[in-house]
């Protein structure tokens, strides 16, 4: 397949042309991927069960795994749904266009294969002009996961796309690289009181801000879960071609794994914050950032870069689970093979 690639970060015109174009694609049937404010994801007619298939087939997900729907405003949500409780009109005013995920009763309206054959669907608006621009545009719900090949680290710019899915899928609308870095927080909202499936860019501190408690879903901790409710609670994800170790502790605690293990001959990277990469030698370093705002941001590119040097192992600093740090966690930990505390 000979996929299209439209640059739209550049001219205003070029870049209404390239988002026609691509909203042209996904109106035929076809899958295109797109910048959101948190990754790039690859996008299909939500409401077309052989256009999801394409999505499937492209990045080879499984079946079982649910996607989310993205759409430009408010009432096309609510257009997907049978219900909506009250608090959600609060999250919806509060955080939206932005990165969180609502998970609702699903009116049928979607394909089935977008659900995942379950009863409920997730549904957002994204916080980023090109997506939004692109949705209304295509005029259809658009179902859209990461834009990148199942079980590795997700796309944060077109080029990353380009690696995994050039020649696999119809189009890429490049609108450079994202902002938040991570996937935007799920959100059960099928019950009085909603629950955290995935944490993301919206934490669970400033949910409880705007509607009082807020629950973590017990599945987040419980890689058997059966049958997803949402995307990235199931399945090993974001992995680097090299194993990754997480490590809890001190930097020195962490020079003393990577002392032991160049000693057994393995070249050793390593990614950390500022003050933990300055504090420690290895043979290839990457400074993910001084916050973790901006440890959020770089994660994926930097376990992408990882790839593109000779290293034998993958370390990681662990990091304290308070706000967005919680979401950089749970990432970290579906895509390490061990955790040394």
């Amino acid at each position: 397949m000979d996929t299209k690639r439209w640059y739209a970060n550049d001219f205003q015109q070029d870049k209404q042309e390239a988002i026609q174009s691509a909203a042209e694609l996904l109106k035929a049937g076809e899958t295109v991927a797109f910048p959101t404010e948190t990754v790039y994801g690859l996008g299909a007619d939500a409401t077309n069960k052989a256009a999801i298939n394409k999505i499937f087939q492209a990045k080879g997900r499984p079946q079982d795994n649910p996607l989310i729907v993205h759409v430009a405003t408010p009432q096309q949500l609510k257009e997907l749904v049978t219900s909506i409780p009250n608090y959600v009109d609060k999250l919806l005013e509060a955080f939206t266009p932005g990165p969180i995920t609502f998970v609702l009763p699903s009116n049928g309206r979607c394909a089935e294969n977008v659900t995942a054959g379950l009863d409920s669907v997730g549904v957002r608006l994204p916080g980023h002009p090109i997506a939004l621009k692109l949705l209304q545009e295509a005029a259809v719900p658009v179902a859209a996961p990461s834009a990148n090949l199942s079980g590795k680290p997700s796309p944060t710019s077109a080029d990353h796309v380009w690696a995994d899915l050039n020649g696999r899928i119809a189009g890429l609308l490049d609108g450079g690289t994202t902002g938040v870095g991570l996937e935007s927080t799920v959100l059960d909202c099928t019950q009085a009181i909603p629950i955290i499936l995935r944490p993301g860019g919206i934490t669970k501190e400033q949910l409880e801000e705007v509607v009082g408690t807020v629950m973590i879903d017990p599945g987040l901790a419980n890689d058997k879960e059966q049958r997803p409710k949402s995307p990235g609670m199931k399945y090993r994800h974001y992995s680097p071609d090299a194993p990754l170790w997480l490590v809890e502790g001190s930097s020195e605690k962490l020079q003393q794994v990577i002392d032991a293990e160049m000693k057994k001959g393995h070249r050793v990277g390593v990614m950390a914050a500022s003050k933990t990469v300055t504090a420690i030698e290895a043979d290839f370093k990457i400074d993910l950032g001084a916050n973790m705002e901006t440890v959020a941001a770089t994660l994926y590119d930097a376990l992408r870069m990882f790839n593109e040097h000779d290293v034998d192992l993958i370390l990681c600093e662990a990091f304290s689970e308070q706000g967005i740090g919680q979401a950089v966690m749970n990432r970290l930990k579906k895509a390490a093979s061990d955790y040394i505390k």
